[in-house]
């Protein structure tokens, strides 16, 4: 391991929301970003049908849960394994993949999602520009399955980084939502990047049952 990757290890380890995630029985750190966010903006409540993607390793996952069962519904996609949690349906595939878009309509059945939350991120190759378009391409996709699975009067929190791609973004998720604004919680480390966007109103209701 190199030097760069013993001090990250280190700084992870003492970091206060790894110990008090590995205290609460969490999978992730991450948690603590969406816990913040649902206490400011009242996303999740008991009986919701919530969409997750990029849900590995189940932090979020974990938190949702507590907050919409029972008789909620929760859907979780990812590419990689997800531990199995009692409850929550798990979808193991590629959100850009139209079959694995089909998998997630069924799943979220008739009623469509209330909530639909991207914490989707590139494979980094650190390159800023490269990330960040990487990164953009992400909120599309989630956009795409927005279109097809989120209810009329439903919301979309979904990760971004900042740069030259943000506004773009932004006037992309506008164009779809009445109301969209950038948030970034305390758990998301200084030194990232990363934001999400909160999107109300959706401004063309989706065909069919809502």
């Amino acid at each position: 391991m190199t030097a760069a990757g013993r001090r990250w290890l280190r700084a992870h380890a003492a970091d206060p929301f790894v110990q008090r995630a590995r205290r609460e029985n969490y999978r992730s750190r991450a948690v603590f970003k969406l816990a913040e966010i649902d206490r400011r903006e009242k996303l999740c409540r008991r009986g919701m049908t919530v969409l997750e993607l990029g849900a590995a390793p189940g932090g979020w996952t974990q938190y949702v849960r507590e907050r919409v069962l029972p008789g909620g519904v929760v859907v979780a996609v990812d590419r990689a394994p997800l531990a199995e949690l009692p409850g929550v349906q798990v979808v193991n595939g590629d959100a850009g993949d139209e079959m694995t878009r089909k998998k997630i309509i069924a799943a979220c059945g008739d009623g469509r999602a209330h909530l639909l939350l991207s914490d989707m991120a590139p494979d980094l190759t650190g390159v800023a520009a490269t990330d960040q378009a990487r990164g953009a391409a992400l909120v599309e996709i989630a956009l795409a399955i927005a279109r097809d699975c989120l209810r009329a009067d439903g919301v979309m929190l979904v990760k971004f980084f900042q740069g030259a791609e943000s506004a773009a973004l932004r006037r992309r998720c506008g164009e779809m939502f009445g109301r969209v604004k950038a948030v970034k919680p305390a758990a998301s480390r200084g030194r990232s990047r990363e934001q999400y966007l909160l999107c109300r109103a959706l401004k063309t209701p989706p065909a069919g049952p809502s």
